[in-house]
């Protein structure tokens, strides 16, 4: 006989319902796991480089069923350049015919008749580092006094140091293009010639953002004085330890600023920002510190629309048979569309004939999604709400905060100026690993604070640094060009 057969009645009910009960629980658990697999840049916050980190994740079904091999480069409608005739060259090479003629002249004397075609060829000149000495002459007076000339701005106080086109090469290659310290002065050996170790190579970098600070300074307060400003943040690993910190950014259309810290109050109170600013901040939803009181001064919230649309892609997913996700999904990428149109148009706010229907189209996408997921009874701090509850509830709750570019064509519907701006940071971990110092690290962000501001001021990044001149003395004459002169009131 089996010990099935000995067991009673009553004791086989209570096996099943516990095997049941064990079996909800392991289904639960598979369909989270499935859930978490099918994660990816398109329906969540994570970045496309994890889209294909472990095994049988797919990525989003744009990256899957793409473009064919082949067909990558130049977007439809994205600006181009191409290889340009000038008319000014900066030299020009005659060539004319050599050797003898068919009768046995000497082609040298021949008649010229003029040019028959020309040819441009763009290069460049092969770099080597120059020496350039300067003598500072004393002279005497008739009347007997003598005096020194005054030692340039430019012109280290040391007999022997490296110019500023070379401090900007290297600023440029550590900051612009997150070369790793070594590898930044190999290559300034190699392509000029210069034999820079990379102790100088290092600390050029607090040197740089020493020149820097006041202009740094003047960005932070342009930005609190903005009337839209998009926050974001994005993790870093630096110290030596490689302890996980976090860049915080504030960005506008004409200026970026960025700091460390962590994801807590305090970090976001110590970088300066939010809680001078008064204007609208776009920002994703996920982050409770930018609605705390202590920011209460903010103007208003804009909830990322890119993040709100990943999030109803992923509960489309989980609930393939609903039509609420992608109705919501159709309504809010419509208006932003007619957002991008009327702000091309100068206009203040859309339309009421294009806001309207969308508007009501969204509004009923979550009223029917709100009865389709019902919330899961229980203390809403320990409770676990269905997937898309949460995300339902917000756009209910926080309406205003998701549709507000709709009557203000001055906010965006984005975060993404935001999400560009801190990209070049993880492209800096991607290289780096980590980061060796905390205090350079903040050297690092001050510099690409004023870089990336320089740039959206359409200076090239290498020239912006040509214009930065720090002197050994302490001295900073780096209001050279237009953006620098406006920013600090010169």
């Amino acid at each position: 006989m089996s010990g099935t057969e000995e067991l009673s009645r009553e004791e086989l009910v209570a096996l099943v319902a516990a095997q049941a009960e064990a079996i909800e629980v392991l289904r639960a658990r598979v369909a989270e796991l499935e859930r978490r697999l099918s994660r990816h840049s398109g329906n969540s916050s994570m970045p496309p480089s994890i889209d294909d980190a472990l095994p049988g994740r797919a990525g989003p079904a744009r990256r899957a069923s793409g473009a064919a091999k082949g067909k990558r480069g130049k977007r439809k409608g994205a600006g181009g350049s191409s290889l340009a005739w000038l008319l000014d060259p900066d030299d020009t090479v005659p060539h004319r015919p050599e050797g003898l003629c068919g009768c046995g002249a000497d082609l040298s004397g021949a008649a010229e008749l003029g040019v028959v075609r020309s040819h441009q060829v763009h290069d460049v000149p092969l770099v080597t580092a120059r020496v350039v000495q300067h003598d500072l002459y004393r002279v005497r007076c008739g009347c007997g006094r003598e005096h020194v000339a005054g030692q340039p701005d430019q012109v280290s106080a040391a007999p022997v140091s490296y110019g500023p086109n070379l401090l900007a090469l290297v600023v440029y290659l550590l900051v612009f293009q997150h070369l790793p310290v070594e590898r930044a002065a190999g290559l300034v050996r190699d392509a000029t010639g210069a034999a820079v170790s990379t102790g100088f190579v290092h600390g050029v970098l607090a040197r740089a953002a020493a020149a820097v600070a006041d202009t740094v300074k003047k960005v932070k307060e342009l930005v609190v004085a903005s009337p839209v400003a998009g926050f974001d943040e994005t993790t870093l690993r630096c110290g030596p330890a490689g302890k996980k910190k976090y860049v915080l950014s504030a960005s506008t259309d004409l200026y970026v600023v960025f700091g460390l810290g962590g994801r807590d109050l305090a970090s976001f109170k110590k970088f300066g920002v939010l809680g001078e600013f008064a204007g609208v901040a776009v920002h994703d939803d996920r982050y409770s510190v930018y609605d705390h009181p202590d920011f209460a001064g903010v103007g208003g919230h804009q909830l990322c629309v890119a993040h709100i649309l990943r999030d109803l892609a992923d509960a489309a997913e989980t609930y393939p048979g609903s039509h609420w996700p992608e109705q919501a999904q159709r309504a809010l990428r419509g208006l932003v569309a007619a957002w991008h149109t009327a702000r091309d148009a100068g206009q203040a706010q859309l339309p009421a004939e294009a806001a309207r229907p969308l508007t009501a189209e969204f509004r009923g996408a979550v009223r029917v999604g709100l009865a389709q997921v019902p919330r899961t009874p229980g203390p809403a701090s320990t409770t676990r709400q269905p997937a898309g509850r949460p995300l339902l509830e917000c756009l209910r709750d926080r309406e205003d905060d998701v549709l507000r570019f709709s009557t203000d064509t001055r906010v965006w519907p984005t975060n993404n100026t935001s999400e560009r701006d801190l990209r070049p940071h993880k492209n800096q971990q991607k290289i780096s690993g980590r980061l060796q110092s905390e205090d350079v690290t903040r050297h690092r962000l001050d510099l690409r604070s004023y870089i990336a501001t320089a740039r959206k001021h359409g200076t090239d990044a290498i020239t912006q640094w040509r214009l930065v001149r720090r002197s050994e003395r302490g001295r900073s004459s780096m209001v050279d060009h237009v953006w620098c002169r406006c920013l600090l009131g010169a």
